[in-house]
């Protein structure tokens, strides 16, 4: 079975790309790092290609290049684009827009012939803590990764019962897209004490619940926001 991931070179991408490969997925990797991507696949195997997924024509060549047969689509794209509200601009809320809803759109609709070929596919989407928790500094990301999850749920309702549609929320998580949080020591350890669990995740955490949303043994889930986030979401443990 081939799986699509986008953003296969972040950190999480990766890291779901090892998972999968573990579980004999074929692997289809999309990234814009060309030596990267070899590496990955080096590592992996399957399959890669390269792409902007804010370019509409390299997007569509990349995922067409997949095959006529895909189980799974993972469209693990994400920006952090901290600023109070007085300072963000009409281009940083275009920007995160494209890069995180309207990519995750075109994604699917380009994958759509191939994960209906499939019979039985499964979509993953990737959300943050900041859409159901909310943060200072987030209005830009949070609009954003809020219409991700609208998104999730308007095609887990539209391509049921043959695709399912779920959506991965992380909070923080050690990544090289994270680094100017987590690369501060005394700025990581404040964030992880604000987590139940007392730690940051790590991209192998993330990349466990998106590769089981992806996996036949979510075969009865559908149209879900799951969080994996330390239980920041939802849980206070100090009052």
């Amino acid at each position: 079975m081939t799986t699509i991931i986008i953003g296969a070179t972040g950190g999480i991408g990766s890291a779901l790309c090892r998972r999968l490969a573990t579980a004999r997925h074929t692997i289809h990797a999309i990234g814009r790092d060309p030596a990267k991507l070899g590496a990955l696949i080096a590592e992996t195997g399957g399959t890669h290609a390269v792409a902007d997924v804010t370019d509409r024509a390299q997007l569509e060549a990349a995922i067409k290049a997949a095959g006529p047969t895909v189980s799974g689509l993972a469209y693990c794209v994400g920006s952090i684009n901290l600023k109070p509200v007085s300072r963000i601009t009409d281009e940083d809320v275009e920007r995160d827009f494209r890069l995180n809803a309207l990519g995750a759109l075109h994604a699917v609709q380009f994958a759509l012939p191939a994960l209906k070929a499939s019979g039985n596919a499964s979509v993953v989407l990737f959300s943050t803590v900041a859409v159901a928790q909310g943060f200072a500094s987030h209005a830009s990301i949070g609009m954003a990764k809020g219409a991700v999850e609208g998104l999730m749920l308007s095609l887990a309702a539209e391509l049921a019962p043959k695709i399912r549609v779920n959506c991965v929320a992380p909070s923080l998580t050690k990544t090289p897209l994270a680094a100017a949080l987590t690369g501060n020591e005394q700025m990581a350890t404040a964030i992880a004490a604000l987590h139940p669990l007392q730690r940051l995740g790590e991209a192998d955490d993330v990349a466990a619940a998106a590769a089981f949303l992806l996996s036949p043994d979510a075969s009865w889930i559908t149209g879900q926001a799951i969080n994996v986030d330390g239980g920041r979401s939802s849980l206070r443990t100090k009052g």
